[in-house]
């Protein structure tokens, strides 16, 4: 047996997972990974929208089978009367549950936290929604990308002389599903911690409430003490960061750029050594870094003009021995074959199915951090819609066939 396949410290917990897209999912899958019982429960026939997200072929998405991997999907009807009763049979039998529906949802189908915790004195309820569950705007629906924007962090990103942009992946929605299984762990802790001395947590230390626009917001550094203290509003800056200098991306002779990040005191000097310019690492004027930023422009000119003369592989190898972080910008298949990513198996190569067929050997991103060397292995890809209905239903509830089929409204009648 796989040593690493040990390694699952939340092995002990169950997840009921409500939540649909990206934010709550991750949440789900970043417990799962680490060895929790994730149980995923979709809508019947249709089941979560994020099956359909970038769908190529098939009825499964490639994005479904990676942040839902590791989970069972169950089929529940919530708008009937016998879905909701499975909700509460199940939340008696699991630590957590997860959900990203608009604040007052649950509250509406007869599901609050109070009836929770009534159900399950020691539940975990961890609520993502894009404005929080209170506040005057927390009624608001919202995706990641109008958190991203609320956050300050759009106004960021892009070009200074162009409309804002947004990166190539739901971030917002990825952050605060780290934020939401982040606050699982810690009430969890807390909750172990204080027994056997407290029968449980009182429910408000148990309700982990995290909003998109906040999840961004903390990783906006210091935007509003540079604000509140000198006045300053930051802009966009394009491929540099505010305030640091030189650090960008480049051009080389074989159309491939590098990125290249060179700020520091030290390194500045060597970099300018590295690249020709002995006469930049010695001018007095850029000897810090808030000089080396008001002279931006010269850096950046004379950098590229030394990388427009070098291929990609032959700027990195220079750079590397003048001991200058820089790197490659990676696209898809270049991740695939680098050989640091294979070495900590961080890319895991599985049969996955579209729903119409089996395409062999996919690559699929691994487990995040490193235990044991290595990445966890996966244990399995996103299941299908209702794969596991039969088992958590009858097995863990121990429903019979008519009370399955009431509480999913007969997802197998549907398909």
């Amino acid at each position: 047996m796989n040593e690493q396949a040990t390694i699952a410290p939340l092995s002990s917990i169950r997840v009921l997972e409500l939540g649909n897209y990206i934010a709550a999912p991750t949440a789900g899958r970043l417990l799962a990974d680490f060895g929790a019982e994730v149980i995923k429960v979709e809508r019947p026939a249709t089941g979560d929208e994020l099956r359909n997200w970038r769908l190529k072929k098939g009825s499964v998405s490639m994005l479904y089978r990676t942040i839902n991997r590791n989970k069972k999907s169950v089929v529940l009807d919530l708008r009937s009367d016998a879905g909701r009763a499975a909700v509460l049979d199940l939340v008696r039998e699991c630590d957590v549950l997860l959900e990203n529906f608009r604040p007052g949802t649950l509250e509406k189908w007869g599901l609050g936290p109070e009836v929770l915790s009534e159900a399950n004195p020691d539940l975990v309820i961890t609520r993502i929604s894009a404005f929080g569950q209170t506040g005057p705007l927390s009624q608001r629906p919202g995706f990641a990308a109008v958190a991203e924007a609320f956050s300050g962090f759009r106004n960021l990103v892009g070009d200074p002389d162009r409309a804002p942009v947004r990166v190539g992946v739901s971030i917002g929605d990825s952050i605060a599903g780290l934020y939401a299984a982040f606050g699982v762990v810690m009430a969890l802790f807390e909750r172990d911690k204080n027994r056997p001395e407290t029968k449980s947590l009182p429910l408000d230390h148990r309700v982990i409430d995290v909003a998109l626009h906040e999840a961004m917001f903390s990783m906006m550094e210091s935007l509003i003490p540079d604000h509140g203290a000198y006045g300053e509003t930051r802009s966009r800056t394009g491929g540099r960061m505010e305030g640091i200098a030189p650090s960008n991306a480049y051009r080389c002779a074989d159309g491939a750029s590098i990125v290249v990040a060179g700020n520091g005191d030290g390194i500045y000097k060597r970099y300018m050594q590295a690249i020709g310019r002995p006469d930049l690492a010695d001018d007095p004027t850029l000897q810090s870094n808030q000089q080396r930023w008001e002279q931006r422009e010269l850096l950046d000119a004379a950098i590229g003009q030394w990388s427009a003369t070098l291929d990609s592989a032959q700027a990195l190898d220079i750079l590397d021995t003048a001991g200058v972080p820089a790197g490659p910008i990676y696209t898809a298949a270049d991740i695939e074959n680098e050989p640091q990513y294979q070495a900590r198996n961080m890319i895991q190569h599985l049969d996955v199915s579209t729903g119409e067929e089996t395409l062999k050997n996919v690559g699929f991103p691994g487990i995040v951090p490193v235990m044991g060397g290595t990445s966890l292995p996966i244990r399995n890809l996103g299941p299908d819609l209702g794969e596991h209905t039969d088992w958590v239903l009858g097995e863990l509830l121990g429903y019979d066939q008519d009370q399955i089929h009431d509480a999913s409204a007969s997802e197998k009648s549907q398909a």
